[in-house]
């Protein structure tokens, strides 16, 4: 037998997925696992390469950060945090803005 321990946001994220789609628990463990890699990524001062699913269905390739650095004259926001709407922010460096998406339409970080 195996367990898996999440910390708090993670296992949020997982129950969110798991709700929103109707998948199984392990599936939205997993996707909220890789969705934590890959905020890590973010955050780590490297372009991040990634796809997602866009609500219109179009899968996007999309280059992002958060990286502190790179975004702290960029932010102008409320500071409303995108984690309360179940989505993930970054900036976008082909199109030199915020976009996020919601956590279960991540579909790979490379």
């Amino acid at each position: 037998m195996q367990a898996i321990i999440l910390n708090g946001i993670t296992a949020t994220r997982a129950r969110v997925v798991t709700v929103r789609t109707n998948a199984r628990e392990i599936d939205g463990i997993s996707k909220a696992i890789l969705i934590e890699q890959l905020k890590n990524k973010l955050k780590s001062g490297k372009i991040v390469k990634f796809a997602y699913l866009k609500s219109n269905g179009e899968v996007r390739v999309a280059f992002g950060t958060t990286h502190p650095d790179f975004v702290k004259d960029k932010v102008c926001g409320w500071g409303e945090s995108r984690e309360s709407y179940a989505t993930t922010a970054y900036f976008d460096l082909e199109k030199c803005g915020w976009r996020s998406f919601r956590w279960e339409n991540l579909i790979a970080v490379f």
